[in-house]
């Protein structure tokens, strides 16, 4: 008596890790390389990806592009020799975010280390593709983070909701602040402002003497 066969299973497809760009470039998540990385991409992007989970006041988001911004203005006001090349590296300290979004940080949290090690890579690929080690300076890194907790407070404060009880809990004191600073950097853009002067900035940052 014959025995029947059973039908072979098709082989299993790898999944797809990269994410084509409205450049045409494919970013490989696993293993990016800096020549998939273009600036138009980054500035596009982020201009769309909403910090806070899109929990804030205004008639845009407020996007990733505009917070980085907001970033920098503080670094450069803690910092203020700050050269083109520490002020390029601040600006782009949440670029991979174009790629894998804004996860808020409690979620972060839950997810574990499998984020930052997908964060890690594309970040040091970014660096690279813009003329900045993988990994940066200690110093460099701790301004980073000081300025991105800063404007993470007056986000969270003028935007999101928070008391100010509560935001000094999770971010720390408040940082100082011009008005100018209040009515340009917290009032939510649109994503094509956001995009242009994010771009703009960086081509300046690159372009500028004390960088090369």
């Amino acid at each position: 008596m014959s025995k029947t066969r059973k039908a072979a299973r098709p082989a299993k497809e790898t999944p797809r890790a990269w994410q084509r760009m409205l450049s045409g470039r494919r970013l490989d998540l696993l293993d990016p390389s800096p020549l998939d990385v273009e600036l138009d991409d980054i500035a596009h992007g982020l201009a769309r990806v909403a910090r806070w989970n899109g929990q804030t006041k205004g008639a845009h988001i407020f996007s990733v592009a505009q917070h980085v911004l907001l970033v920098e203005a503080l670094a450069r006001q803690r910092v203020p020799g700050l050269d083109a090349r520490g002020c390029l590296a601040v600006l782009l300290h949440d670029s991979a975010e174009y790629v894998i979004g804004d996860m808020i940080s409690p979620f972060k949290a839950v997810i574990g280390d499998s984020y930052k090690a997908v964060e890690s890579r594309l970040l040091a690929a970014i660096h690279v593709r813009f003329g900045l080690p993988p990994k940066l300076p200690d110093t460099l890194h701790k301004l980073t983070k000081a300025a991105d907790r800063n404007a993470a407070f007056l986000e969270s404060t003028h935007l999101a909701g928070f008391e100010i009880a509560e935001a000094r809990k999770f971010f720390g004191p408040p940082p100082k602040y011009s008005a100018a600073m209040e009515r340009d950097y917290l009032t939510p853009w649109p994503a094509a402002t956001a995009e242009k002067r994010l771009r703009e900035r960086v081509q300046k940052l690159l372009a500028a003497r004390t960088f090369n």
